[in-house]
């Protein structure tokens, strides 16, 4: 439940304007305006709104350095609920290209905000386990993200006392893309001693320990990574996948197929267009993306093949965060007079 905590009382206007959006969201009208000059409190008019309708919100807007200031005033407006953060986890990217003129391929090159990620798989995490939920956002969540039906079905769940033999988590935990690393204990990792697993989740600060007894899970703690303190005794721990793009090995397998075909036509395109080069480096490229997803189950720019992993039809968007929400949610756009056209020059592409 979406409960507002703040010193301030509506004032003015705002009274009146909280009734209406209520009254009106409960009277079915889902597009509705909020108008208002700067620093006429319409963050606290939309949070005193989420709280009359409690259902989970996307707070959307145009920059990272707006997200993060409405992500801070939303997290003190609603300290016991899931206030998350998702904006692009890019720090630096430079897109892959390449010169036939000269045979010269430029390999993609980018930086990746280890903290923006973990916060992002936080958001759809908590997506997944609750209801009040407001995710602040910019227009990188209408980006193509890994399909929320997958991300689901890879999660783990142990409970205490459940008879599960510990090889069959840790396979598990490979396939949702955790590394086993019994040195570096980072975000992302796993690491055993003894009769002990500890999984580090990629979207947490805390670590999870489980012991096993012969095949039981005889204990679950949440502890302290650093020191390696226990801070809570627990009946039950869900781990979520580290990455956002997890996929079923049967689907890995039919979607080799299906790049496997796409590369033949464009090899075929290439070679009649009198474009040898290219033709090599796309079969370069992508037979060694191959191999990394038949090993791996993941490769670098494994968003580029998205719609054959989601088994999406040519054109079709690609799951993005909205797939995450229930079915019932709001979203509000600040900044609409810029927010809006962002999303409909991104939406339309080069479609």
């Amino acid at each position: 439940m979406l409960r507002l905590v703040s010193d301030y009382k509506p004032a003015g206007d705002q009274p009146e304007a909280i009734a209406g959006l209520v009254q009106a969201y409960r009277a079915g009208k889902r597009q509705l305006c909020l108008l208002g000059v700067t620093g006429s409190g319409k963050t606290y008019t939309m949070a005193s709104f989420l709280e009359g309708v409690q259902v989970p919100a996307l707070i959307l807007t145009h920059n990272k350095t707006l997200a993060a200031q409405l992500y801070r005033e939303f997290s003190q407006f609603f300290p016991t609920n899931a206030v998350e953060y998702f904006v692009s986890y890019y720090d630096y990217y430079q897109p892959e290209a390449y010169v036939p003129t000269s045979d010269l391929y430029i390999e993609k090159d980018s930086s990746i905000n280890a903290e923006i990620d973990r916060l992002r798989l936080r958001a759809t995490s908590a997506l997944l386990e609750r209801r009040d939920v407001v995710i602040v956002a910019s227009v990188s969540c209408i980006y193509g993200l890994g399909s929320p039906e997958d991300y689901r079905e890879s999660l783990l769940l142990l409970d205490q006392g459940l008879e599960l033999d510990r090889q069959i988590v840790m396979e598990q935990l490979l396939h949702m893309q955790y590394m086993r690393n019994d040195l570096d204990f980072s975000p992302g990792r796993f690491r055993v001693r003894g009769d002990t697993l500890e999984v580090f989740p990629a979207y947490k600060k805390e670590a999870y320990r489980f012991e096993w007894f012969g095949d039981e899970v005889e204990r679950i703690q949440m502890f302290d990574p650093l020191t390696g303190k226990a801070l809570q005794e627990l009946d039950r721990a869900v781990i979520y996948p580290a990455r956002h793009f997890i996929t079923s090995r049967q689907r890995i397998d039919a979607a080799v197929q299906a790049i496997e075909a796409e590369l033949e036509e464009r090899v075929a395109y290439f070679q009649k267009a009198g474009k040898p080069l290219e033709a090599e480096r796309i079969v370069q490229r992508t037979r060694y993306d191959l191999e990394m997803l038949r090993q791996m189950g993941y490769c670098n720019g494994i968003e580029n093949y998205s719609r054959h992993l989601t088994g999406r039809n040519e054109g079709e968007p690609p799951a993005c965060l909205l797939d995450y929400f229930p079915e019932e949610y709001i979203i509000i756009v600040d900044e609409s007079h810029v927010t809006l056209p962002q999303i409909r020059g991104m939406y339309a592409g080069d479609r």
